[in-house]
């Protein structure tokens, strides 16, 4: 049972790692917008504290996060490790995350980041899209469907972008994740649990690095 961070900006491949790591390990992927989405849903306690501060149109502070993130550790049990996606994004959270952890005699194990390069990254970033009818994903250059204009997977034909999947908005979260998330290295790296893993690579040599890694 071993307990991850994974770090990377937006587009990194975060999102497609954990599924794997999840699957070859039974380790349990933990997002923070999934599980405040949920908490909300569940009408947990916490979630139930987020909801009032959304609602009033306030940011969830980190507090709130720290207590969804203790509920869901408590309802997975101490067998499954975890792999935190987007969680923590600042040096206060780290700190928090010391102590969610310890008080549930766990630990962790591992801070791997995901390396990437701006430029291929917006060009990663922009150029992807997904068939409207069965959300398979698609690129512009590094994953056409087989036959031009129809889905490989549904025979769909109508396809769609994220909004967001532009330029200037991946460059603005890369910025915002040099300036808020890069800076809790340094606190990771001290205690010597840093390891670095070449996320432009291809999908499998990606996965291949990092399961190497927690099987070490």
């Amino acid at each position: 049972m071993k307990n991850i961070i994974l770090l990377g900006p937006p587009g990194a491949g975060k999102g497609t790692q954990a599924s794997r790591l999840q699957d070859e390990f039974g380790m349990v992927q933990l997002s923070t917008g999934d599980m405040l989405r949920a908490a909300v849903k569940a009408g947990t306690p916490t979630g139930l504290q987020a909801k009032a501060v959304m609602d009033a149109g306030g940011l969830v502070s980190d507090e709130i996060v720290s207590g969804i993130i203790g509920e869901e550790l408590d309802r997975l049990g101490s067998d499954k490790g975890v792999i935190f996606d987007g969680y923590p994004r600042t040096e206060a959270q780290a700190h928090s995350l010391d102590e969610i952890l310890a008080t549930r005699g766990r630990k962790l194990d591992h801070v791997i980041e995901l390396v990437v390069d701006e430029d291929a990254l917006v060009d990663r970033i922009t150029g992807r899209y997904t068939c409207a009818k069965c959300n398979a994903g698609y690129h512009d250059r590094y994953l056409k469907p087989q036959a031009d204009g129809v889905c490989d997977q549904c025979g769909g034909t109508e396809f769609k972008r994220r909004p967001d999947d532009n330029e200037q908005t991946v460059r603005t979260r890369m910025a915002e994740y040099r300036a808020k998330t890069a800076p809790i290295l340094p606190i990771y790296e001290g205690r010597g649990l840093v390891q670095q893993v070449d996320g432009m690579a291809d999908i499998k040599v990606v996965q291949d690095a990092l399961e190497a890694i927690l099987k070490a």
